[in-house]
Formats: structure tokens, C-alpha cells, sequence
């Protein structure tokens, strides 16, 4: 049987751009499966809302973080992408990061190089580490990979914001010539700066599409012509579940009806019909 590592291999290596809906529970990511998807996000970002009700400030832990993972891969057969934050600490820590998302069954695990605690790549605040000490992290990564831990690694970088587009670049290309299998840099403001990116960088590039964030909200086709491989939508799953729970909430306040999924296909949702599936296939003679 394929790994979830090999699984995303050959995705990679098919033609066109790579559609990735971000997750944040096994619900969410049992909702992109349902939807046709071959992969999906676990976003950090929504982790820490749905989790602890918190903002992406590097306030959730590394056990958290596996923690949700590990029942998010549990609910579905397609393999999926672990935001591994800063790896949690040196290059130890990462490689314990890197390993411990492997067990819990990621494809991809994506570490990054902002300071701890770290926070949304397009929220204020943000403050990244040295370059010799960023490129310390992906080489850890890259080791954890290279000497048994079967998982690839996406290589972020947030230096746009607070080092410049060049240094962004010159960490990327170095996250590639280590062996990040993905690069990713984050927040550009431009789609001239997102062409400069791919057409600097070798290798699989990622575009982060954060409604009303700072990097245009740029067609598939687009992107795919300037070079990306892979378009994440990390926030839109918890963005719109927000809202319609908002919508939800007024309408039974001013006693309303609300527009609601029939319980046929609630139950559906949530594997119901499967389960049921697996009762007659046990049910024992005579059972009624």
C-alpha cells in the first residue's frame, strides 16, 4: 500500500495546479474528501479557532497541533498537508515536529521560519529568525525525511514582511538547494512579485489565497502560468462556516426558521449510512 507521502508524490508530478481546501477538524477534511479533493490543509490558523477559540498568536502547542492532526488523517483516505509552525523550538524540536506529524499520518508537514511565538503570515506582528538559523530548521526537516520519516516538506518563509522580497527569495532558493520537496513564500503583494518568486525559485512553488489578506486572489490559470504548482485556500471552509453559523444564530434569535441541511443528509455527512453498512455486516442470526 502507497503511503500518504507517495500519495502526494504522484500528485505533484501530475500536470496543472494542485486546488488544496484548508481543514480544521475530521468533519471539515471528511467534507473536502466528500467534495472530490485529492488533498487538503490542516490550517494552523483554524486549528486554534476551532480548538481554543484562540487567534494564530503561537498560542497552540505541538501536542495540540498532532493531536488534531492525528484525528483529522484518521477520518479520511486522502493524504493531507500539517502546518508544522516553527517546529516548535531548534532543530531538535523540529525534527521531533517533523517525525511526530509523519506518525500521525500527513503526506507534507510545512515548517517555517518566523520567531516563537509565531503568528498568521498576514496579520501584523510578524518577526522571523536569522537566515542561517532558518535554514538550520529546513535542513532538520530535510534530514528527518532523508534518514527514515516518510513525508515530504514544504519550506515557508515570511521575510517579505520584515526582510524584503529579495531576502524572501534568497531563502526560498536555499530552502530548495537543502531539499524542501515544496517552497512557499508567504504574503507577497504583487502578482509581479509572486512571477518573481516562481520564476527565481526551482521546484514546487505554493500560493496562500487568504480572502481579504495581502496576496491577490489570483484565477488557477494565472497561477499555474507564472509557475505554481500548488493554490491553498487555508481559511474559506472556516471563514464561511462562521458566517453561516452567524446567520444561523440571528435568525432562531428574531424566531425565525433557518435554512438547514434535511437530517437524511446530516446524517449522511457524518457517515451514518457507513456505519449502518457495518452493523448488518456484523449482525448477528437472530439479532433483530
Amino acid at each position: 500500500m502507497s503511503t500518504p507521502a507517495d500519495r502526494l508524490r504522484t500528485l505533484l508530478a501530475q500536470p496543472g495546479l494542485l486546488l488544496m481546501p484548508g481543514c480544521h477538524d475530521a468533519l471539515s477534511a471528511k467534507l473536502v474528501e466528500q467534495a472530490g479533493f485529492p488533498t487538503a490543509f490542516m490550517s494552523g490558523f483554524a486549528v486554534a479557532a476551532v480548538r481554543l477559540g484562540l487567534p494564530d498568536t503561537g498560542l497552540i502547542s505541538y501536542g495540540e497541533l498532532v493531536d488534531q492532526g492525528r484525528n483529522i488523517c484518521n477520518a479520511v483516505n486522502i493524504p493531507l498537508f500539517g502546518d508544522g509552525d516553527t517546529g516548535f523550538g531548534n532543530a531538535l524540536n523540529v525534527r521531533r515536529t517533523v517525525e511526530g506529524y509523519a506518525r500521525a499520518g500527513f503526506g507534507c508537514v510545512m515548517i517555517e521560519d518566523q520567531v516563537m511565538p509565531k503568528r498568521c503570515g498576514h496579520t501584523r506582528g510578524k518577526a522571523v529568525v536569522g537566515r542561517e538559523e532558518a535554514l538550520l530548521r529546513i535542513q532538520a526537516a530535510v534530514d528527518a525525511r532523508n534518514e527514515g520519516t516518510d513525508i515530504l516538506i514544504l519550506a515557508r518563509t515570511d521575510a517579505r514582511a520584515t526582510d524584503g522580497l529579495d531576502e524572501a527569495i534568497i531563502r526560498s532558493q536555499e530552502f530548495a538547494k537543502i531539499g524542501a520537496d515544496i517552497t512557499f513564500l508567504e504574503a507577497p503583494l504583487s502578482e509581479a512579485e509572486m512571477r518573481r518568486y516562481c520564476a527565481e525559485v526551482p521546484g514546487y512553488k505554493m500560493a496562500n489565497l487568504v480572502e481579504f489578506g495581502k496576496t491577490p486572489l489570483l484565477p488557477s490559470a494565472q497561477l499555474a502560468a507564472i509557475g505554481y504548482k500548488i493554490a491553498v485556500y487555508p481559511l474559506t471552509l472556516l471563514n464561511v462556516s462562521i458566517k453561516a453559523m452567524r446567520a444561523a444564530l440571528e435568525r432562531i434569535q428574531r424566531k425565525e426558521a433557518v435554512e438547514v441541511l434535511d437530517f437524511t443528509a446530516l446524517q449522511a455527512a457524518v457517515g451514518f449510512p457507513e456505519y449502518y453498512a457495518g452493523e448488518e455486516r456484523y449482525r448477528r442470526s437472530g439479532d433483530h
